[in-house]
């Protein structure tokens, strides 16, 4: 009998494809700024007065046309122009005054767009979530855990990713989540859950095996670099909106809507082949949050919590400092580069494609995975818009005698693949990829960021790094709280 084939997946093309002739939208602004400016030079001077400023067309031209980093430089000018004001008014900078601000009940005081953010227990204890009164969104956090996925035989792999793939539709399709995370860690541990474990089970009358058992806790703990699985359910509230008045209205009303939702999210997890671990709590939520921002405190967090899981007081989840530079950003006790996954495998690839990313020895890192469902009625006007535009471009480089794309090609079959799919009655969700990798130093960033690039080009996953707005991203790509 022949070995059984492992299955593989295959990522949908991402199109570079711009609104107009190739160009951008900021593309088509430059021109078109330029444009208007060598009008109005023309209709006051003539040309010789165009002629004389060759330099501020070649300027223009250079931002429209020319690219960095595999973007082109107009796409780079509102990231820049942002940074540089935050820059100028003294935002780059975030510093906790204690004692000088009011503690306000749930408020986790986090910098940036994420400082009105409120973390809640229910009534019950049973669930906590993260309130964005901006957004109208209620977030919780599942803790999961599952068996080395590398470990498993094809079939029981193929299942599992099969199962995850319906858990995902049916969350998807319920048409009331905003979004939905997952969040993969490592973290740094003083072997204090090793050290609990073995209090509770240690047997009687076994002092020699016990001391030496003993030493190698003491050896293994505060090297052991242990793995945090997470998933994140965003609750839309505005869509939910008459669910949540049936409840009672308000945020009590919203919770009772999550819990029902996280009920079935639990179940839908247990069938993925996944460990539920119950629902974080307010505090729980806190401390990971602020085991972010400061991975050197869990350790002692472990220690101090009443319970197996680590907590903190939700007024002190935010940083005590946090430091924006244009390649990197500094919080209190660590250093963080944060990448974004441009493009996934264009071809057929294994299921454990991200192990080399999420095993690589001697980094600390995190992954996040962000779906954001779409309604089946705009997913399929993007489907007909897609098609026409890979239509009418391959019409007009015939019209022009200019030889077609493979590009295009394999774009439009993506497009029917996934217009099939919709009819089939499948879920339609965006993925957005983040990896954040976090160092003691500097120095052992730009080690880290190395090995993590090294690794993801043997996955065959391109990664870009986030200049110029790593706070921002940090938030997305580190924390719990299925930001967009």
């Amino acid at each position: 009998m022949p070995p059984e084939s492992p299955a593989t997946a295959k990522f949908p093309h991402r199109a570079r494809r711009g609104i107009l002739l190739g160009l951008t939208a900021a593309q088509l602004a430059i021109t078109g700024v330029g444009g208007l400016v060598l009008l109005a030079v023309l209709m006051t001077g003539g040309v010789p007065a165009a002629l004389g400023l060759l330099p501020m067309w070649a300027a223009f031209a250079a931002l429209a046309l020319l690219r960095f980093r595999g973007r082109p430089v107009a796409n780079w000018a509102p990231v820049l122009a942002r940074y540089l004001l935050r820059r100028s008014t003294g935002q780059l900078t975030w510093l906790a005054r204690p004692g000088r601000r009011p503690i306000r009940r749930g408020l986790l005081h986090l910098p940036g767009t994420a400082a009105s953010l409120r973390a809640y227990t229910s009534a019950d204890g049973m669930i906590g979530a993260v309130h964005d009164p901006h957004q109208r969104t209620l977030t919780a956090v599942l803790r999961v855990s599952a068996r080395a996925f590398a470990l498993l035989d094809p079939g029981t792999q193929e299942a599992n990713v099969s199962n995850w793939g319906r858990t995902l539709a049916s969350l998807a399709r319920s048409g009331k989540l905003a979004r939905i995370q997952v969040l993969e860690r490592t973290v740094p541990d003083s072997g204090d859950a090793l050290n609990r474990y073995w209090a509770s089970h240690r047997a009687p009358g076994v002092e020699l095996a016990a001391g030496i058992y003993e030493e190698m806790l003491a050896a293994a703990g505060p090297t052991a670099a242990p793995h945090e699985s997470y998933l994140v359910i965003s609750l839309d509230c505005k869509e939910a909106r008459k669910l949540i008045a049936q409840a009672g209205g308000g945020l009590a009303g919203a919770f009772h809507v999550l819990a029902q939702l996280s009920s079935s999210a639990e179940q839908a997890v247990r069938n993925a082949g996944l460990v539920p671990g119950g629902w974080l709590t307010a505090p729980q939520i806190a401390a990971v949050v602020r085991s972010a921002y400061d991975p050197n405190v869990l350790p002692a967090l472990d220690r101090w919590s009443p319970t197996d899981r680590p907590e903190a007081d939700v007024a002190a989840a935010g940083p005590v400092v946090l430091v924006e530079e244009s390649d990197r950003l500094r919080t209190d006790s660590a250093w963080h580069a944060v990448f974004w996954v441009e493009n996934w495998p264009r071809t057929e690839t294994g299921y454990g494609l991200l192990h080399q990313l999420m095993f690589t020895a001697g980094v600390r890192r995190s992954l996040s995975l962000t779906y954001s469902p779409q309604r089946l009625d705009a997913a399929f006007r993007d489907v007909r818009r897609r098609k026409a535009t890979v239509v009418a471009d391959a019409a007009e480089r015939r019209r022009k005698g200019q030889v077609e794309a493979e590009e295009d090609s394999v774009e439009y079959a993506d497009i029917r693949s996934r217009e099939r799919q919709l009819i089939a009655g499948h879920a339609d969700v965006s993925l957005t990829g983040l990896v954040t990798v976090s160092a003691d130093s500097s120095e052992a960033l730009d080690n880290a960021c190395a090995l993590i690039e090294t690794a993801a080009v043997a996955a065959q996953v391109d990664l870009r790094r986030l200049d110029f707005q790593h706070a921002e991203a940090f938030t997305s790509a580190a924390l719990p709280l299925a930001r967009p």
